[in-house]
């Protein structure tokens, strides 16, 4: 990880995985690099994230990972926005793989702050709107996560959770009623969410470990909230799905 004296990132870029749907795109250029509509992919959340006044953010790598700090360095500004300050994970450097986004998040935790945004840089959602209103709120509750949910797209229809009417993310068996929600990947957390992972913050053995359990367990424990995310958006998870975004 890069060792800096600078306050502690308010968001974590993910930008890490093979893209493997994605080759042979992804056998040259890292996911998060590809161009969406004249810039590259996950520069669409770290502007978004800018826009909100969080100009604080990490970013780990692995795949071809030495090609996005090339590209952004450590300090970028963008038209319009305030200066962004990167941090970078290089996993991949590291310990030669990516660590799954739970075990990154782990690996990132202490250049972290108590409360920061985690984002996937291979989603394309470019009018959401990050917010202090949300951090503030969110810091205030008891709950250790919030998710931004959107309707089920029609490459996941049988979603992924359930939404209460009072805002509680329900961890619901596939196939059941009311999973009508796929995460959108954009999320805020508690650094003591992942306190009880298992894995020691700054996770030194680079013990890869997904993200998903430990939501649903948290989940089951009354600790995620969540809402509904209306906005464009689209996991760019294949070529044509990139294509028809190119062609919008």
């Amino acid at each position: 990880m890069t060792v800096s004296s600078r306050p502690p990132a308010q968001a974590m870029v993910l930008a890490a995985g093979r893209g493997e749907r994605m080759r042979p795109l992804t056998d040259a250029i890292p996911k998060p690099l590809l161009p969406v509509r004249g810039q590259p992919l996950m520069q669409w959340p770290m502007q978004g994230l800018a826009r909100g006044g969080f100009t604080r953010q990490l970013v780990n790598t692995a795949w071809l990972g030495e090609q996005i700090p090339a590209y952004f360095g450590d300090r970028v500004t963008w038209p319009g926005l305030p200066e962004v300050q990167i941090s970078y994970s290089h996993e991949g450097q590291d310990f030669g793989q990516a660590l799954e986004t739970a075990g990154g998040i782990v690996r990132a935790l202490p250049l972290l702050d108590e409360v920061f945004w985690v984002v996937a840089g291979d989603v394309f959602a470019p009018d959401f709107v990050f917010t202090a209103q949300a951090v503030q709120r969110f810091a205030a509750s008891p709950a250790l996560a919030h998710l931004w949910l959107v309707p089920n797209p029609a490459h996941n229809p049988g979603g992924d959770f359930g939404l209460s009417a009072t805002g509680q993310v329900l961890n619901l068996p596939k196939g059941a009623a009311g999973r009508d929600h796929t995460f959108s990947t954009m999320a805020l957390y508690k650094r003591a969410f992942f306190t009880d992972c298992g894995l020691p913050a700054g996770n030194p053995q680079g013990v890869a470990l997904a993200l998903a359990p430990l939501l649903r367990a948290a989940m089951d424990r009354g600790q995620v909230t969540g809402e509904v995310y209306a906005g464009d958006w689209t996991d760019v998870g294949t070529p044509e799905r990139l294509a028809q975004l190119n062609q919008g």
